[in-house]
C-alpha cells in the first residue's frame, strides 16, 4: 500500500466512488473496503432504510464521507441522477462499481417476462446506463468495475441459464468499453464471484453442498475476498489491467 495508519490505507486518498446495490452483501463489503483505502463513498440502494444508515454511521465515524442514495437500478433515471448526485455532492466521481444484483431460478420454462426483464434491467441495463453516465465525469486513473459470476464462464448445473446469460452479457460490455475508453486512462473490469456468503446464497443454505462439491477450495468465499478484488481493480496498481476478468470462485471455473 502507499501508506497506512493501522489498518487504514490511503491507496485511495482524494478519490469518489458510487457503488450500486452497496447496503447489503458483496455491495456493502465493497463499500466498506473502498472507504478504508480512504476514497469517499456514495452508494445506492431500494429496501432498507436502516442497513443503509447504519452502513453510513458505521463508515463516516471514522472520517471517509458518506453518502446513501436511495435509487432502484431498474429505472434509468434514478440511477442517472445517483450518478450526477454522486458528483455533485462528493465534488468527483472516479470509481463506479456495479454490484446490484437479482437472482431468480428454475427450469426455463418457469421464467416469467417479469422475471426476464427484472434480471436483464438489473445485471445489463443499469451497468450501461451507470457507466454511460459516470463517463461523463471520469478523467485518466477512472475505474468501472462490475460484479458478474462464475456462471459467466462455466454453467455446471440447470436453473440459471436467465441468471448466466444476464453476467455473461457484461464481458463483452466490458471489453468493448474498455477499448472505447482506455486511451482516456480509463479501465474496464469485471470480477467474477463464486458462491458468497451473503443473504442471496448463505453458506449454509439448501444448494450449498452441491456448491462446494465444484469448487477446489471447498468453502463459500467472504463478501470481503470479492471486495478486496474490487479494490484492487480500482487502485493505482492496477493501472495496465483492462477488459479482464477476474475469476474469485474457489477454482469453480479451473
Amino acid at each position: 500500500m502507499i501508506g497506512t495508519k493501522g489498518d487504514i490505507t490511503v491507496e485511495l486518498k482524494g478519490k469518489a466512488a458510487l457503488v450500486t446495490g452497496g447496503s447489503r452483501g458483496i455491495g456493502a463489503a465493497v463499500v466498506r473496503r473502498l472507504a478504508r483505502e480512504g476514497a469517499d463513498i456514495a452508494f445506492t440502494y431500494t429496501a432498507s432504510d436502516e442497513a443503509a444508515e447504519d452502513l453510513v454511521r458505521e463508515l463516516g465515524s471514522a472520517g471517509t464521507r458518506m453518502l446513501k442514495i436511495k435509487a432502484d437500478s431498474r429505472d434509468p433515471a434514478a440511477l442517472r441522477e445517483a450518478v450526477e448526485q454522486t458528483a455533485r455532492e462528493l465534488g468527483r466521481l472516479d470509481i463506479l462499481v456495479n454490484s446490484a444484483g437479482v437472482f431468480y431460478a428454475g427450469p426455463i420454462e418457469d421464467a416469467t417476462p417479469e422475471e426476464i426483464d427484472d434480471t436483464l434491467a438489473i445485471h445489463t441495463r443499469a451497468v450501461f446506463v451507470a457507466s454511460q453516465a459516470a463517463l461523463a465525469h471520469m478523467g485518466a486513473g477512472g475505474s468501472i468495475v462490475s460484479i458478474g459470476s462464475c456462471f459467466a464462464q462455466r454453467v455446471p448445473y440447470g436453473g440459471v441459464t436467465l441468471y448466466a446469460m444476464s453476467k455473461s452479457a457484461l464481458i463483452g460490455f466490458t471489453k468493448g468499453l474498455a477499448r472505447e475508453v482506455g486511451e482516456r486512462g480509463i479501465t474496464v473490469n469485471i470480477v467474477d464471484p463464486g458462491s458468497t456468503d451473503t443473504d442471496m446464497n448463505p453458506a449454509d443454505g439448501p444448494t450449498a453442498e452441491a456448491e462446494l462439491e465444484l469448487m477446489a477450495i471447498r468453502r463459500y468465499a467472504r463478501p470481503e475476498e470479492i471486495a478486496a478484488a474490487v479494490g484492487f481493480l480500482a487502485s493505482p496498481q492496477s493501472r495496465f489491467i483492462t477488459g479482464a476478468s477476474l475469476a474469485v470462485d474457489g477454482g469453480v471455473t479451473a
